[in-house]
């Protein structure tokens, strides 16, 4: 049985402190802070809706950070090439479609303004970073609505200097053999 234990800490961040708690993993830390923030509802039920919905996106981010280190995180991008471009071929044509198809339909469903919406934003944005020419191909038009609605509510923010740009050292990464020929 696993139990609090004092130093033993979250394994890794992001983690939040919040008084006397120490909330580690983005899921967790969202399923915290979206009721306090208005961006989750109070209700139990929906509330862990909105948690499946984000653990699922945990998911498929790991499969994205995956197209670029299939092998193994700690070898570099060079040395899992081959594996590489395998996997992200998969990735780009069962994997993606299939996250996509799901959220799609998620998305048309009329839902107050969520953490959801803002992770699908990012994924949707990192997407388009790092596979522009298969992304330019996929018809998603709520994905994109919602992508939209939530740039002209984060306008500010996005604008700014605070927004750290896509690059090769996050988990979406421009590597264009990786993307569709």
């Amino acid at each position: 049985m696993f139990s609090l234990m004092k130093g033993a800490g979250p394994f890794a961040p992001p983690f939040l402190r919040s008084g006397r708690l120490t909330i580690a993993q983005t899921a967790n830390i969202l399923l915290y802070l979206g009721p306090r923030l208005g961006l989750a509802p109070k209700d139990e039920a929906r509330r862990l809706w909105l948690h499946q919905l984000q653990l699922t996106i945990a998911d498929w981010l790991v499969e994205v950070h995956d197209c670029h280190h299939p092998v193994g995180s700690g070898l570099y991008y060079e040395q899992q090439k081959r594996e590489s471009r395998r996997r992200a071929a998969n990735f780009r044509k069962e994997r993606l479609p299939k996250f996509l198809r799901y959220f799609e339909r998620v998305s048309r469903e009329e839902q107050p303004f969520s953490y959801v919406n803002l992770s699908l934003f990012q994924m949707m944005e990192g997407l388009d970073y790092a596979f522009p020419r298969t992304m330019k191909n996929l018809r998603v038009p709520a994905l994109r609505a919602n992508q939209r609605r939530v740039a002209k509510r984060l306008a500010p923010y996005l604008a700014s200097e605070r927004r750290i740009p896509f690059n090769r050292q996050g988990i979406f990464r421009d590597y264009p053999e990786l993307d569709a020929p």
